[in-house]
């Protein structure tokens, strides 16, 4: 009688293990198996992260192994298993792997198949497609498109992370690190003991540090003792933690009336703006999507502002960039002076304090809530629906997605749902974040997703005309290695032009994203087809991009950049300047956060910008979807070029007092999961 040998790998991850009966059917091209028990003599069976091998024999030949049933019943009470991959001996002396990666939470029969990728059109056996077909149906029950909110971008339909599908709920060890992150912080910063004072302001600059140096690093030390300074100011639109807002100026705005007298003084190279202009040494960055957002109103004992500014900068003969001119708001008149470096000092800083406070808001809820969180919940949710565990495309971006739902889910339970974080400490709480995404996803578009197309939308992509743009530098060595990476593994599955086509499965994915997830909006420029391998490679580049280093740039930068609560603060409780000449450095410190808000603000940034202990980075897979040795291949050759930018940018950063390593690839996450 023919005899095969079952490896059984169960995960590491906290409460994997499990005390139920499990069982297992071959199913073979010539019938099935019986059911057999897997279970070994005074042996603890499927313990965590253990690797259990059974003899099974079977009483008649049944040919080629398609698909293995597992079933799991109750011994004493429930128990849960994660199972992570099977492998299968044959009497013929072969291995087939069985990847499965799943918690099995309940008596119902789970059915694998063998783990080659493989096309929709390439399915040959009956038993394949229907397999394909069911879970395909199974996974559209469980993964349902929910409105968040009226014009956002959908979301999953769960209303706590409990009721999420339990294969991408949090384990247990990312649960328990995320509210240490924050609890943590919170006891750094001895929050109990200004919370009494909570609506008091602080006495002076000086007095910040109360809760900064309890928990500072180089880059935060490093801006709180130059974050007055011109050059700090310009630094951070290339390389803080939001610098996709600069642009190369072309022409002076009608609202913002800047004249070459006003700035003359600020141009070096004793040419006129207009000149300077037409050589591309002015930038600028426009905050009009400010302009008129309802500032929060939840405290009634705490008026709060927003301001809409619109900022001219300078390029240098150092090759910095400078601020030369800041409008506070959008219209123009006497009431809405234009700043410049020549006013007071405290008018000129109070104006950097306000831009600063604008660049946090539109950090959060456009550059890194929309552009990053909600657009890769999109594209994770759109996978679970249309991407069946054998497609190449699954297991190409599983790794990507890990926890995304997961930590949305969370956020819009505590973060930034009514009377969360955002309503405590920050002006666009109580509802103007809202509308603040909502005219974002206005400017929502493929091509700003793109980071080629994105810097030269931007007029940024001119390497030597403006240096020291780490963020663009590195962002395009990792883009490319991203798409090389990808470009091999569409090499591999797609022969051609038409296989692309051809792949319905592919097409419902591209369709969903944009039909559901975006909810059509034709302004965003995603495609619903895809016709060319070209495409499709910088389409999937695009999404892994978005998801690991996209959201890498702009989410652990944070508590470098925004701990000193006077470069971003994330509130104003005094109105915008109307005038010059009036300003005192105890305005300053009325408008800036009061204590309460500060702390808040500092322990959300510094929980937000914490690796996780499990955290697996870019061109890592510890979980093998792909099983092929064309493709293991391609990992083995992504991995060893992300190593080279890794080696480029820690040898371009040392000595420097500003390092950025924020897309270092050992520091990029491939996910979008805190």
């Amino acid at each position: 009688m023919p005899s095969y040998t079952v490896t059984v790998t169960t995960g590491s991850q906290w409460f994997a293990g499990t005390d139920d009966y499990i069982y297992l059917t071959l199913v073979g091209s010539n019938g099935c198996s019986e059911k057999h028990l897997l279970d070994k003599a005074f042996y603890n069976d499927f313990e965590r992260g253990a690797i259990d091998s059974y003899d099974l024999t079977v009483s008649e030949d049944i040919g080629d192994i398609q698909l293995l049933k597992i079933e799991k019943h109750k011994y004493w009470y429930t128990d849960n298993w994660y199972c992570r991959h099977i492998t299968v001996k044959t009497p013929a002396g072969d291995y087939l792997e069985f990847p499965c990666y799943r918690w099995i939470t309940n008596e119902k029969e789970v059915v694998l198949r063998e783990g080659k990728a493989t096309l929709s059109q390439d399915d040959i056996t009956q038993v394949h497609k229907q397999h394909r077909r069911k879970e395909l149906e199974e996974r559209q029950k469980l993964y349902r498109w929910k409105e968040w909110h009226p014009g956002f971008p959908l979301s999953i339909d769960a209303h706590s992370h409990s009721e999420l599908p339990p294969d991408i709920q949090f384990d247990s060890e990312k649960g328990v690190d995320f509210v240490l992150n924050y609890t943590k912080a919170m006891e750094n910063l001895f929050v109990n003991s200004f919370m009494h004072m909570f609506q008091s302001s602080w006495s002076d600059f000086a007095d910040f540090e109360k809760i900064f140096v309890r928990i500072s690093n180089t880059i935060s030390e490093y801006v709180m003792k130059h974050w007055k300074e011109d050059f700090m100011f310009g630094y951070q639109f290339l390389n803080g933690c939001n610098p996709m807002m600069i642009e190369k100026c072309k022409e002076i705005p009608s609202n913002f009336p800047v004249t070459n007298d006003m700035v003359e003084c600020s141009l070096e190279r004793k040419l006129s703006l207009e000149k300077e202009i037409e050589l591309g040494n002015i930038f600028i960055v426009d905050f009009h999507l400010l302009d008129g957002i309802t500032a929060n109103q939840t405290d009634p004992c705490t008026m709060q502002y927003i301001a809409a500014p619109i900022c001219l900068l300078y390029k240098n003969l150092e090759n910095k960039i400078v601020p030369i001119a800041i409008q506070l708001n959008q219209m123009p008149g006497p009431q809405n002076p234009i700043f410049l470096p020549s006013d007071s000092h405290y008018d000129w800083l109070l104006a950097k304090i306000w831009v600063r406070s604008s660049d946090f808001h539109i950090h959060q809820t456009m550059s890194h809530l929309l552009r990053a969180h909600l657009v890769s919940e999109v594209f994770a949710i759109s996978m679970f629906r249309q991407l069946p565990a054998v497609h190449p495309v699954f297991k190409l971006l599983i790794p990507h997605v890990r926890f995304t739902i997961a930590i949305n889910t969370k956020a819009r339970e505590e973060l930034i749902c009514e009377c969360g974080l955002f309503d405590k400490a920050n002006a666009t709480g109580g509802g103007g974040h809202v509308e603040l995404l909502l005219r974002a996803m206005n400017y929502f578009t493929y091509d700003s997703l793109c980071l080629p197309e994105a810097m030269k939308m931007r007029g940024m992509e001119n390497t030597e005309e403006i240096p020291y743009y780490f963020y663009r530098d590195d962002g395009m060595k990792v883009w490319e290695a991203i798409k090389n990476f990808v470009s091999d593994v569409v090499d591999i599955y797609y022969t051609n032009d038409n296989t692309v086509c051809e792949d319905d499965e592919l097409q419902a994915f591209v369709k969903d994203i944009v039909v559901y997830g975006f909810r059509d909006n034709k302004k965003s420029g995603f495609p619903k087809t895809l016709k060319t391998k070209e495409k499709l490679t910088e389409y999937l580049t695009l999404v892994i991009f978005t998801a690991s280093a996209q959201h890498a740039a702009v989410n652990f930068g944070q508590y470098d950049w925004c701990s000193w609560i006077p470069n971003a603060p994330s509130t104003m409780r005094c109105p915008p300047p109307t005038e010059k000449g009036v300003v005192t450095i105890e305005h300053i410190i009325e408008s800036l956060p009061d204590r309460g808000r500060s702390c808040w603000h500092l322990g959300a940034v510094w929980a937000l910008s914490q690796f996780q202990d499990n955290e697996i980075f870019l061109g890592f897979y510890p979980d093998e979807h792909f099983i092929e040795k064309p493709a293991k291949e391609a990992m083995k050759k992504f991995r060893k070029k992300l190593e080279e930018i890794t080696n480029f940018i820690q040898e371009r950063n040392k000595n420097k007092k500003l390092p950025y390593y924020y897309l270092s690839p050992d520091r990029i996450p491939n996910s979008v999961a805190v």
